[in-house]
């Protein structure tokens, strides 16, 4: 996993919860990379896990709303460093329905070690896009908290729902509808 999703995480973590709470959650975790990250690195998927399940088990929120959150500070880090991933669009579901043609094409330009999920564009109209996540760090609700932002981003009011395909949420069905 890139460098740049856990210091990301440890920024969100610092400015929520204080620098005590990364302190905490860093020392209660086993961490190969002693929880020193660059955000060109590439660490361990189980590091991000303890993390986020330290910092849930301390918070008492959920770890699904945590990554929510998190996917609120994700977006507009990712915007504010690499703004030209979405400039040229105009619209929300344009964009949602580029993710593996070009949003992902260009993100491995950036982060050539970057494992990344795939969205399967099942079905497609003006309102309503059906897509399937696939991914075995089933961090489906981390993609959802990015979808909801995109549209924040374009002013558009959106309601994506999903259904988890197999238990462990490493395929997921996203039924969005614009408006």
């Amino acid at each position: 996993m890139k460098g740049i999703i856990f210091t990301e995480f440890l920024e969100l973590v610092e400015e929520k919860f204080g620098l005590g709470m990364v302190d905490k959650i860093i020392s209660q975790s086993e961490l190969k990379s002693d929880g020193i990250y660059t955000s060109v690195g590439t660490y361990e998927f189980g590091e991000m896990l303890q993390l986020i399940t330290h910092l849930s088990e301390n918070t008492d929120i959920s770890v699904d709303d945590l990554l929510m959150v998190y996917a609120e500070h994700l977006f507009a880090a990712l915007i504010k460093t690499h703004p030209n991933l979405v400039e040229h669009y105009k619209d929300p579901m344009d964009l949602l329905a580029s993710i593996e043609n070009h949003i992902h094409v260009e993100v491995q330009k950036i982060y050539p070690e970057a494992q990344l999920p795939t969205f399967e564009l099942i079905e497609r109209t003006d309102n309503k896009m059906i897509m399937i996540y696939k991914s075995d760090k089933a961090l489906y609700m981390l993609g959802k908290g990015l979808m909801l932002e995109t549209f924040k981003l374009f002013k558009v009011p959106a309601k994506i729902d999903f259904e988890k395909l197999n238990e462990e949420g490493t395929e997921v069905r996203f039924i969005i509808n614009k408006g």
